[in-house]
């Protein structure tokens, strides 16, 4: 049993209290008093508040929910919908015309467009790999990708593939035709790039089996590096840095005419280290290990060792790129991402931190203060001293408003310079894509992104219009024009609010690791919607994401959007509901096993071995990135279907348990994994049972509520075995 300390009229779990003061406070000018009180002010000041929200949003919903009862789907009676929406308070008063106020931002923020990262910060070696992910080398992206075709002689076998090799360097070549086209002649005929000095000014020469030749836009060539038998040539397009590595002693660069051994593109301007949705922190212990990482990110000094290939290795941070510029002076490249820390919603509370009256405080609270503390040691992250926190599952206006109220407190308590703490909106619930500019203008003087987040947008409106009838099938979903309304809303609001050149519009993420191909035919559609950045689920996705930020200029996508019109509300509110008669059983039946197949695969590894983003594989074993907020559509659905009697409470629990056979197969290589289909009472089977059966009733249609209690509920026996052995 756990021996709380009390601070300030709090009881604090003993791990959190020993992080934060014997970890996270020292080097900083904030004592441990001043902390501890800030804190219980933090809680005085918000907790009420912070539960009032909540309230609000159950009783949203139930008003909504009768709505529905009583008039069917919004088809059928559009007008009617959004008037009452707006005499609830659903639906609030749009302002005037406004342009965000956001100062002390990022060139990453404001000005470059790349890819951006979500990683759990909860495992030290991702959240490693994705702030060196600025950097990647396009060769082994290529190389290890199904961008260059796998089959016949392009198979990448057991060794090195020179077919393959030579493939990856004419793609490559094709690349820095389109960014960096030469005056004559292509990249691919280039036999030599040298680096002139004359009267300490550089010039980039270029010789090609035609003949010598240049850059055609000469202003590429921002910097190079001259280190004996080997150079690095920097290149620069659309802001986005491109270096050229020369050296032929190496392997790759021995086959290349001008000993081009690889070409390293400048890809993760940004990542999310993520407190939020892709990891599994249900009590103390799991919090701290967050934070411990953060902090250690924060610092610089963050380390992970791990065995690969039977080598023992250390990951680290990388150091800033070191070169000269053309003319002579110094310049320095970031070595990594520019770090943005995810907090958890308005949702969930936490027993690290009780309050006087002994109940748990509200975790977003926790994060907010904890999280921003251990980025005060921040010294090479942001340039401006700006702490940039995505703010996730916020409802509408007013909970943007109070995520704002929640920073200021925390500025003031730890004795920060006001809006130090800048708010990434991230508009993934209907209520608040719904009033965006309304919520955009509530954090105009904090706001440095918006974020459409589709996956939990779709569970939310699922969720939202449970009563109004049976909801289509996910891959049906994905075609509806709402979603399109509502990509496009996301972009068009933030344009007219200002956002260009100064704040991010992101887009979300690509949920198929391995199928990189289709990626790249697919998500340049991003930057060409207008959108700054986009999620990419790995490193290498980052690499290859980066090139469409080359074929696209973002600002002049920007610039062509800017004056069409903005999809209305009929729009947004346009999905559809579907007739129970209108399947087959045989349909049913395969949706429902598809959802549960996804539950499953990722509730047992949050639930066994708190895992919270994972490759799952789906029932056609094609492996997908899944994180609470792809579970939450599965569960949703399935609740809908339960609820419109599409399926029985039989049904799905025989399909549950017809399907943890499926699942217990695709992860049999896992040593760690212990199989449902053997138990169903285990707790994992039960958790995801739980997410369909009663998916209707949890608020907002979250994950969150189950995960944890049965999260803890292993991790208490667990710890119990663990007792009963010692």
């Amino acid at each position: 049993m756990r021996q709380d300390q009390k601070k300030s009229g709090l009881s604090i779990s003993p791990l959190l209290a020993d992080f934060i003061e014997n970890e996270a406070l020292p080097g900083l000018p904030v004592s441990p008093d001043q902390f501890w009180d800030g804190l219980a002010s933090l809680v005085a000041e918000h907790g009420q508040t912070n539960a009032k929200l909540l309230a609000k949003r159950d009783d949203l919903q139930m008003k909504i929910d009768d709505w529905h009862r009583k008039y069917g789907p919004v088809s059928s009676n559009r007008q009617g919908y959004e008037l009452f929406l707006k005499d609830i308070g659903y639906l609030v008063p749009e302002p005037d015309d406004f342009i965000i106020e956001t100062d002390g931002l990022d060139p990453e923020i404001s000005t470059l467009c790349g890819p951006q990262l979500v990683v759990p910060v909860s495992n030290a070696r991702y959240a490693l790999n994705a702030a060196n992910a600025r950097w990647g080398s396009l060769y082994d992206a290529l190389y290890g990708t199904d961008v260059i075709d796998r089959t016949g002689d392009l198979a990448p076998g057991q060794g090195f593939n020179p077919t393959r090799g030579a493939a990856v360097v004419a793609r490559a070549a094709a690349f820095l035709d389109e960014a960096f086209p030469l005056a004559s002649g292509s990249h691919d005929a280039v036999t030599s790039y040298m680096v002139g000095v004359q009267g300490g000014s550089a010039a980039l020469a270029i010789a090609t089996s035609a003949g010598p030749t240049t850059l055609k836009d000469q202003a590429g060539f921002v910097g190079y590096a001259d280190k004996g038998d080997r150079a690095e040539i920097v290149l620069r397009h659309h802001g986005l840095h491109v270096v050229l590595f020369i050296d032929k002693a190496n392997p790759i660069g021995a086959t290349h005419p001008a000993g081009l051994a690889d070409v390293l593109i400048e890809a993760a301007m940004t990542t999310i280290q993520d407190c939020e949705d892709s990891v599994a922190a249900v009590d103390a212990a799991d919090k701290v290990d967050v934070y411990r990482n953060w902090l250690g990110l924060m610092k610089g000094d963050l380390k992970d060792s791990f065995d690969k290939g039977g080598k023992q290795i250390t990951r680290t941070l990388n150091a800033d790129r070191h070169y000269t510029d053309v003319a002579g002076a110094p310049l320095v490249l970031k070595g990594r991402a520019l770090l943005l820390v995810r907090n958890v919603g308005h949702l969930m509370t936490t027993d690290a931190v009780q309050d006087r009256a002994g109940k748990p405080i509200g975790e977003g609270l926790m994060d907010a203060i904890v999280t921003v503390l251990c980025a005060m040691h921040d010294e090479q992250n942001s340039r401006t001293g700006a702490v940039y926190v995505v703010k996730p599952k916020m409802h509408g206006p007013e909970e943007v408003a109070f995520a704002c109220a929640i920073f200021s407190t925390v500025e003031r308590v730890l004795g920060l310079k006001p809006l130090s703490i800048k708010i990434g909106i991230m508009d993934e619930e209907r209520r608040t894509s719904a009033n965006l500019k309304a919520a955009i203008h509530a954090a105009r003087e904090r706001v440095f992104f918006i974020n459409t987040g589709f996956l939990d947008r779709t569970g939310d409106e699922i969720h939202t219009s449970m009563e109004a009838g049976p909801v289509l099938r996910k891959d049906e979903i994905k075609s509806e024009r709402w979603i399109g309304a509502y990509e496009d809303r996301n972009v068009l609001i933030g344009l007219a609010c200002g956002l260009s050149g100064r704040a991010q519009i992101g887009k979300g993420m690509w949920a198929r690791p391995d199928d990189m191909a289709a990626m790249m035919a697919d998500k340049i559609g991003h930057p060409k919607s207008g959108a700054n950045t986009a999620w990419v689920p790995s490193p290498t996705a980052a690499t290859l994401h980066a090139l469409h930020y080359h074929q696209v200029d973002v600002f002049e996508a920007q610039k062509r959007r800017h004056n069409e019109a903005t999809p209305g509300l009929e729009e947004l509110f346009s999905m559809p509901v579907q007739e129970p008669f209108s399947l087959s059983r045989e349909e049913i039946i395969r949706e429902l096993e598809n959802n549960a197949q996804g539950i499953l695969g990722y509730v047992v590894r949050w639930i066994q071995q708190g895992v919270g983003c994972s490759k799952v594989p789906d029932i056609n074993d094609v492996g997908l990135m899944e994180d609470r907020a792809t579970c939450r559509i599965s569960s949703q659905a399935v609740a809908n279907w339960l609820r419109h009697g599409l399926v029985s409470k039989d049904e799905i629990t025989s399909t549950f348990e017809r399907m943890a056979s499926v699942v217990d197969e695709q992860n049999v290589g896992d040593p760690l994994y212990r199989p449902m289909a053997e138990n169903f009472q285990s707790v994992a089977f039960l958790a995801a049972l739980d997410l369909a059966l009663h998916g209707a009733d949890q608020p907002a249609g979250y994950t969150e509520p189950i995960l944890h209690a049965r999260r803890l509920e292993v991790k208490v026996r667990e710890a119990g075995k663990a007792g009963a052995r010692a």
